[in-house]
């Protein structure tokens, strides 16, 4: 899809949006969809997708050929990074590398994806312990150089590399690597929170996920960590992103917004909204008719 003329007489990059995964909308599907169908009936209102599951464990490569195969030509997905590449697995209190075998798996399930053409970008979100330090900055590096074809998105958690001179460093190492930096809208709380900065890092594509603005939940663990998520952005909120969303689409080739508001069917009806607030770029082969607002008792 060629970029469009955007409203100061520039070439604007195209922007998409999806949200964090497509199995917990459940009142956004049909009743009585069976759960392998959802894909696809997703695909039908959005154009992206990020995959999340992958973090959690490894999908083998038939599951991930279905995903391909259950979507139109042009549905894009951004595949997050298993949890040991991103030093969410510990051992002996320490995070710990990524076995070989690890790796292998995760190359695997992406073959068919990327043999699509819908793999579009893989994105790695560090842990709130992944801190500014040399160790650190040369673990970014080296993700980077397992993946030197692939669109990449690093989120990071930890505020102190937001800190100036840390900025500095982490900022430089991207752009030379080609790596996007992730913006985030989230709750400003303490160390394990990143502020908002509008930084480009590669100009092919600049990422934004919206985690919601739940503070009251932000830091809640154990079978409650999700009510983080329970946040529902009212159309005022997210008509104060038009402004930034149209000035990364002047730098950036592609932008992606990511709803990650995961309760009830909140990121699909932010999601919808997003786009007709931006008239972004639609699904492949889209519904007739989109679904009313709000949907389902998650509205």
């Amino acid at each position: 899809m060629p970029p469009a003329s955007c409203e100061h007489g520039l070439v604007a990059g195209r922007i998409l949006v999806g949200t964090c995964n497509w199995s917990e909308h459940e009142d956004f599907y049909p009743k009585g969809l069976p759960a392998a169908d959802r894909l696809a009936y997703y695909a039908r209102f959005f154009p992206l997708v990020e995959v999340d599951t992958t973090h959690y464990g490894i999908p083998p490569p038939d599951r991930s050929a279905a995903w391909a195969g259950s979507t139109p030509e042009g549905f894009l997905f951004n595949v997050k990074a298993y949890r040991s590449m991103t030093y969410h697995e510990r051992e002996g209190g320490r995070p710990r590398e990524p076995t070989d075998a690890e790796l292998s798996a995760f190359d695997a399930c992406l073959e068919p994806l990327r043999a699509a053409g819908k793999l579009r970008a893989l994105h790695f979100q560090f842990p709130p312990w992944f801190s500014p330090s040399p160790l650190n900055l040369d673990r970014l590096a080296r993700v980077r150089e397992r993946y030197p074809d692939d669109l990449m998105v690093v989120e990071m958690r930890h505020r102190g590399w937001a800190e100036e001179a840390r900025w500095e460093q982490l900022t430089d190492l991207l752009r030379e690597a080609r790596v996007s930096l992730c913006m985030v809208d989230e709750p400003q709380l303490g160390s394990g929170s990143f502020p908002l900065r509008l930084e480009i890092t590669d100009p092919r594509l600049a990422v934004v996920r919206f985690h919601g603005r739940n503070a009251a939940a932000w830091y809640r663990g154990g079978a409650r960590s999700g009510d983080r998520f329970n946040y529902l952005y009212s159309k005022e909120e997210l008509r104060g992103w038009l402004g930034r969303v149209r000035r990364l689409s002047e730098e950036a080739d592609e932008v992606h917004l990511l709803f990650n508001n995961n309760r009830a069917n909140y990121a699909v009806q932010n999601g919808l909204e997003m786009a007709r607030l931006l008239d972004a770029t639609p699904p492949p082969e889209p519904t007739p008719a989109a679904p009313e607002l709000p949907l389902g008792p998650g509205g």
